[in-house]
């Protein structure tokens, strides 16, 4: 088994491809320790000590390496993890854990009704077109609400603490998304 790794726009984070299916649905984002305790592959990251956070995509596992660790260093301790993972055919989640928790399924702002067509413009640009793209730096990127002509969006993996994530929320995403929907005046992280 191969598992190829790819550079991020975030320089801490590392995006691993294993060749196969991670999630079958959703995403879920590790941000630390203690929430990583239904992963036993993704507690087994965290203890390594070199390890700040993980996320797991649909195809890709996103690691975000602790400060001052060195790629050079870590990249062959994730890639074994990684291997023993897979190749054994260990569970992903711990039997009981709450493993179907996605990152689509934080808090969100509460809608307000009036807004509905926009908020489902929204809503298919974010699916269709920004997901996607953010997948392939190895993060995930959800929608929180829409209000006085706001979005708010929650960024993870390898998107959260990225030093270009703000210019790319900015430029990028607000700019699509005003594009196709002129009510939109402004897109926020949350």
């Amino acid at each position: 088994m191969l598992i190829r790794n790819e550079q991020t726009p975030n320089p801490a984070t590392r995006k691993f491809l294993p060749g196969q299916t991670v999630m079958d649905g959703g995403t879920r984002d590790f941000p630390d320790a203690p929430s990583a305790e239904a992963s036993p592959l993704a507690t087994g990251l965290f203890e390594t000590g070199m390890i700040e956070g993980v996320f797991y995509g649909h195809d890709f596992i996103s690691v975000t390496a602790a400060p001052g660790v060195s790629w050079t260093d870590l990249e062959p301790i994730v890639v074994e993890a990684l291997l023993d993972h897979f190749v054994t055919g260990a569970p992903l989640f711990r039997p009981g854990s709450a493993a179907g928790i996605a990152v689509d399924g934080d808090a969100a702002f509460e809608d307000s009704p009036e807004d509905a067509d926009i908020i489902d413009q929204i809503k298919d640009l974010i699916e269709t077109r920004v997901r996607p793209a953010v997948a392939q730096d190895g993060g995930d990127i959800a929608y929180k609400g829409y209000k006085d002509g706001r979005v708010y969006l929650s960024m993870h993996g390898a998107c959260q603490g990225c030093p270009s994530s703000a210019i790319t929320l900015k430029r990028g995403i607000e700019s699509l998304i005003k594009h196709y929907v002129p009510e939109v005046e402004s897109v926020e992280a949350v």
